[in-house]
């Protein structure tokens, strides 16, 4: 699949129009529902593909953010043959207290991976949270960049982003 029929096709299952309140609390007048795509295997396949592409030369894992992350990741890591971890947006409070699922090492590089990015919120969260826990964190790849600034605030973290489609490519799909 080409990345103009993958970005067809996303438009065609994911783009919804209608009120929308998104995590940052701003309204949209358009969602796109990226469960509609990750659960769509042809279409989470080419995904990966594409993302793969944007991954850097190396790392030691990938960090598929709860709850959209986590099957992108996934997916990814089975293309690549790079582990893939889950990191939650909180740490467990029972049996491992974990906040990094899977069993990353202390030290690891990890790449978040992310299904959509607005404001990058939950995102910047969660990079300060890993990198708390003892990770190194300096690539944020995901599928869709909204192109609501939340590329400038992963890039003030220190980290590169890198997106398989922005809004603008979407629009014209």
């Amino acid at each position: 699949m080409t990345k103009t029929e993958l970005a067809q096709q996303i438009r065609e299952v994911s783009y919804l129009t209608g009120e929308f309140k998104l995590r940052s609390g701003n309204i949209s007048n358009f969602y796109w529902d990226k469960y509609r795509f990750e659960s769509d295997p042809v279409l989470l396949t080419a995904i990966a593909n594409e993302m793969a592409k944007r991954l850097p030369s190396t790392c030691d894992g990938l960090a598929g953010l709860e709850l959209g992350g986590i099957p992108i990741a996934t997916a990814l890591s089975m293309q690549t043959g790079i582990p893939c971890f889950y990191v939650r947006k909180e740490a467990k409070t029972y049996g491992t207290c974990n906040l990094i699922e899977g069993g990353a090492k202390k030290g690891s590089t990890l790449v978040v991976i992310e299904d959509v990015i607005t404001t990058a919120g939950q995102v910047c969260t969660s990079i300060e949270q890993i990198r708390a826990e003892g990770y190194n964190v300096e690539h944020v790849v995901a599928v869709i960049d909204r192109q609501a600034g939340g590329g400038a605030k992963i890039e003030a973290l220190g980290c590169s982003f890198a997106s398989v489609f922005t809004l603008t490519e979407l629009e014209g799909a």
